[in-house]
């Protein structure tokens, strides 16, 4: 982290620019994501950029702090609603597009509300997709180090998360 936006003996706080390494696992231990060696997650505090659980868990931690937190599924991905997969036929998607299963896409209902859904299932005719996260009815488990902290920009605030070291990237 650059040193003139470093807040180093600050706790984590609404409004800070948070990295963190960490590991997700599952309750019965199966790794299901991790951050890669030398490129911590950068999150805005308050923004709510990562699960509520884990952001509500590292508020008033500090840069070095080294914590597991356990995440129910309500303060994770959500619980799973019990809607099944739909099929969307595959000519809805550009052609050229390799779809594969837990994708995200933007779908627009009926009456125009945009509806984030992930790919469950690929064949020829369809793409089955799921209005539930991948994730939603688990209960997570985050092995979590603070590895920095620092004032976000104007721009990071007005956009509501971080920015990459070279600036803003969409």
């Amino acid at each position: 982290m650059a040193a003139d936006n470093a807040v180093q003996t600050e706790i984590v706080r609404d409004g800070l620019v948070v990295e963190i390494d960490y590991v997700l696992r599952d309750e019965s231990g199966k790794e299901l994501d991790r951050s890669e060696p030398g490129d911590p997650l950068a999150y805005l505090q308050g923004a709510e950029n990562i699960v509520p659980g884990l952001e509500k868990s590292l508020a008033g931690k500090r840069a070095g702090d080294t914590l597991q937190v356990r995440v129910s599924a309500a303060d994770g991905y959500g619980e799973h609603d019990g809607q099944p997969a739909r099929a969307v036929p595959r000519s809805a998607f550009p052609s050229r597009l390799r779809i594969q299963p837990e994708m995200q896409f933007e779908l627009e209902s009926d009456s125009g509300e945009v509806i984030p859904v992930w790919v469950s299932k690929v064949d020829a005719e369809s793409v089955w997709c799921d209005t539930n996260h991948p994730l939603a009815g688990v209960n997570l488990v985050f092995d979590v180090t603070i590895v920095g902290l620092r004032a976000a920009t104007a721009e990071e605030l007005d956009h509501g998360h971080p920015h990459g070291p070279h600036g803003h990237h969409h």
